[in-house]
């Protein structure tokens, strides 16, 4: 099984709790520093084989390279009978470089360089049932080799304990809290935007008195962060569990991908900045689980109203849609 990135870690938990039972797994990893503290975290015992491209189309294709290097003697002293993954690339070449069938998951057809780089080679490919076949199709894998369940990802990542942390703290007690996920920049989907700085500056002029937390994601991201702001606001690096973070917040403003779908259905106040447009954030949309906004003011005013009103409605929504979502996992064990 090779994981590559936080909510894969804590998707591949339910399946690897289930299967080690009557199987043996080798869990693969890179050196990508979200992942390594998070598996520290929660105490998943990983392999970590090559590393993070970084944002470069130079340096990614280096680190692919040098990856498949590593990780293919690994994988053929292994031998395995299966190979797991949520669209690998290197899983999915080296895995058809021995003949070895791969099942793989994915919620990300946007991920254009992925998909072409993994579906034409795996057999069997699971997919949430809002994103439509098509989207999967026309990178070069059969319809009847996709597999849909009713669920979105993140209904099964959020049913784990959340690790706590005591050395998280608010500068302010007795205040709220607003909890800011900076966007993605170094995947290859990414635009490159820059929508969430005058977000944050708006954010810091009207809730100068609450607690304003940004997680960031890369430290050359934090770096320029601290530079821009300063010691207005904590910014942290993602060294928690993003379910402890989201447990104790009041407002989440997320990009739109797995924190704001989790938080989505934690049942909090929750408003995407949609940083990569996505069929799972649209669906999230929808169901008003998730408000969609980029404008500065338009989103304090969004966190001003939800300041004012109790969350209770918001966590009933969201308690209802997640009961009504199927187990992906049993499906990946007829898969098999």
């Amino acid at each position: 099984m090779d994981v590559l990135t936080p909510k894969q870690l804590l998707f591949s938990e339910h399946i690897i709790r289930k299967l080690s039972k009557n199987h043996e797994i080798l869990c693969t990893s890179r050196s990508y520093n979200e992942v390594s503290k998070l598996s520290q975290i929660r105490k998943f015992d990983l392999i970590l084989v090559g590393k993070h491209g970084g944002g470069k189309k130079s340096t990614k294709l280096e680190a692919h390279i040098e990856r498949m290097k590593k990780l293919s003697p690994l994988i053929t002293k292994f031998s395995p009978d299966l190979v797991l993954s949520f669209c690998s690339p290197e899983a999915a070449r080296i895995s058809f470089g021995l003949g070895v069938k791969h099942v793989a998951f994915c919620d990300s057809p946007h991920a254009e360089a992925v998909m072409r780089l993994t579906l034409p080679l795996i057999q069997k490919l699971l997919i949430p049932s809002i994103i439509p076949k098509k989207e999967f199709v026309k990178y070069g894998i059969r319809s009847e080799n996709i597999i849909s369940y009713k669920a979105i990802d993140a209904s099964i990542t959020i049913k784990r304990k959340s690790t706590k942390d005591k050395n998280l703290f608010f500068k302010k007690s007795g205040k709220k809290r607003i909890l800011i996920r900076m966007e993605e920049e170094q995947a290859a989907y990414s635009s490159k935007s820059t929508k969430i700085i005058p977000i944050i500056k708006k954010i810091i002029d009207d809730f100068s008195e609450e607690n304003i937390i940004i997680l960031g994601r890369y430290s050359e991201q934090i770096k320029k962060l601290k530079k821009i702001f300063g010691k207005r606001v904590q910014i942290l690096k993602m060294s928690y569990d993003g379910k402890f973070l989201l447990e104790n917040i009041d407002v989440f403003i997320g990009s739109g991908g797995t924190m704001t779908a989790e938080s989505a259905l934690l049942g909090v106040p929750t408003i995407s900045y949609n940083a990569i447009p996505n069929i799972v954030e649209n669906y999230l949309v929808k169901n008003n689980l998730v408000k969609r906004e980029s404008d500065p003011k338009k989103i304090v005013a969004i966190i001003k109203k939800y300041m004012k009103s109790s969350d209770v409605g918001i966590k009933k929504r969201a308690q209802r849609i997640s009961s009504q979502m199927e187990d992906p996992i049993q499906k990946l064990f007829k898969v098999i």
